[in-house]
């Protein structure tokens, strides 16, 4: 029965980044009882926490945000951020804590979090806790998106905590969802130091923040003759490889304000993210991106701005001459568009059973999209239908998809085309969490009934296993689910 042994390395190299916190939820009441609802085994053994701790009424408290764990040293964390093109110069944890590190058996350090566990000194007016959807929601997401090998953060508990949170008009259950990162260093903390700290100490700070992520996230560069170029040129690449992973498989992140985007190149704050349904670049499901700042098809050029805004940061470090500093930093912001686009070609190539780059393959590619926009076809059936189409399946039509376009893939498609469809269907997912499903499963959930979103749950899990009993779960969403899904922060 093995609890987690916390570090405070990140508190303990950067003092003036964060502010010791506790968990602060309101004492609970007679009849309230909070209770384990989600516990994620797996994700434990790989910690090194033993998966047996995680349904203790130890772990129990200290997830749920009721006590902390001993020598723990929880904080909450200061950053910055952009927000749809703005600057916030002070945002912050508003409704979370990072507990600690923990070192797992493989020698990573991995953060360990709650969110929804109370205001913060962050919390500005709201009262930093959260309720059920959202980190259902959360939980659900960093599953699919692990499952798809895209990186990102991960939940290791979802706790009820018992007593009720005022949301959108109506009481709601309270829930502190426990959540696992590379580490929380976002854009906007080094937006935070290097725009808010006293210009007299701006530089060390930058120096040191630089220093802890090159070593935590980036240890192969560590003795590199310019840390700050080394370090802005591998956030370039993690990031065009990111976003093309999320395009690759119809996934619209809905808010990438810098302080939601991980230095370590992970997938980080699952807030009104979506799945795509009919293919449309222009698509946006978030409820607070009225302009469509951060629609679908738009998401490559937002990495590149919020890139800049981090490059920014580092200008100070990276040469003395300011004009220098500027062109070493422009020269390298000018390489995503190709990395982002080789990157995309890559995974669209790998989608499609191209084994190896050819010319006319970003016309084929390119063709297969414009068809797919023109015809609204659903993405994720579409890369399915063309693995039975290879396999020879007998259908009326592949949607969206011409004859003459499926005759140039066939060309093009090496080896045996059956086992070309196989190869298919290891990379193109067939369950994913699709609106209609996540909303109707969400609304069971709160009302009580697991039933649907645990069976998604499962299914997000083994994404690219066909089974007959889930085949309802594999059926693109009703129209208004395509056209005018409403997502929302949950904050």
């Amino acid at each position: 029965m093995t609890a987690p042994t916390l570090l405070a390395g990140y508190a303990a190299a950067l003092p003036e980044l964060v502010s010791p916190w506790q968990p602060s939820l309101p004492p609970l009441r007679a009849g309230q009882v909070p209770r384990l609802l989600l516990a994620n085994d797996a994700l434990a053994s790989e910690l090194g926490i033993g998966p047996d701790w995680l349904h203790t009424e130890n772990a129990l408290s200290v997830l749920g945000a009721r006590s902390v764990l001993p020598h723990s040293q929880p904080v909450a964390l200061a950053y910055a951020g952009h927000q749809f093109g703005g600057f916030s110069p002070m945002l912050g944890d508003g409704r979370a804590v990072l507990l600690g590190e923990i070192r797992t058996p493989a020698g990573d350090l991995r953060d360990l979090g709650l969110k929804g566990s109370g205001q913060t000194p962050y919390s500005r007016r709201g009262d930093g806790r959260a309720a059920l959807g959202p980190v259902l929601r959360e939980y659900l997401f960093g599953e699919a998106m692990h499952a798809l090998g895209i990186p990102t953060t991960r939940a290791l508990a979802a706790v009820t905590t018992g007593d009720l949170v005022f949301r959108d008009g109506t009481m709601r259950q309270g829930a502190v969802l426990t959540r696992v990162a590379a580490s929380h260093l976002r854009f906007g903390t080094l937006e935070l130091v290097a725009r808010s700290v006293i210009p007299e100490a701006r530089e060390e700070l930058l120096r040191k923040l630089v220093e802890y992520a090159v070593a935590r996230h980036y240890p192969e560069l560590t003795g590199s003759s310019n840390p700050a170029v080394a370090l802005l040129d591998s956030v370039i690449e993690a990031h065009a490889r990111l976003v093309a992973h999320w395009t690759a498989v119809g996934f619209l992140h809905g808010v990438m304000n810098t302080d939601n985007m991980s230095i370590s190149g992970e997938t980080i704050d699952y807030g009104p993210c979506a799945w795509l349904e009919a293919y449309d670049l222009d698509t946006v499901f978030s409820s607070i991106d009225t302009a469509g700042r951060y629609r679908f098809g738009y998401q490559g050029p937002i990495a590149l701005w919020n890139l800049s805004r981090f490059a920014e940061t580092l200008l100070p470090l990276i040469a003395e001459d300011p004009n220098e500093a500027v062109a070493q930093a422009t020269s390298l912001l000018e390489t995503f568009a190709d990395r982002h686009g080789d990157a995309l070609r890559g995974l669209f190539r790998t989608k499609l059973a191209l084994r190896d780059a050819q010319p006319g393959d970003a016309e084929l590619i390119d063709d297969l999209l414009a068809g797919m926009a023109a015809a609204r076809a659903d993405y994720t059936t579409t890369w399915r239908f063309l693995a039975r189409w290879l396999r020879g399946i007998p259908m009326l039509e592949v949607p969206g998809v011409q004859q003459v376009w499926l005759e140039r893939w066939a060309a093009r498609v090496p080896g045996d085309p059956r086992a070309a469809a196989d190869a298919m269907d290891y990379v193109n997912p067939i369950y994913v969490p699709r609106n209609h499903l996540v909303e109707a499963a969400l609304a069971d959930a709160e009302g009580g009934d697991h039933t649907a979103y645990d069976r998604l749950l499962t299914a997000v899990r083994a994404p690219f296993d066909e089974r007959a009993d889930w085949a309802d779960l594999a059926e693109p969403g009703p129209a208004e689910f395509t056209r005018q899904h409403v997502t929302y922060c949950g904050t």
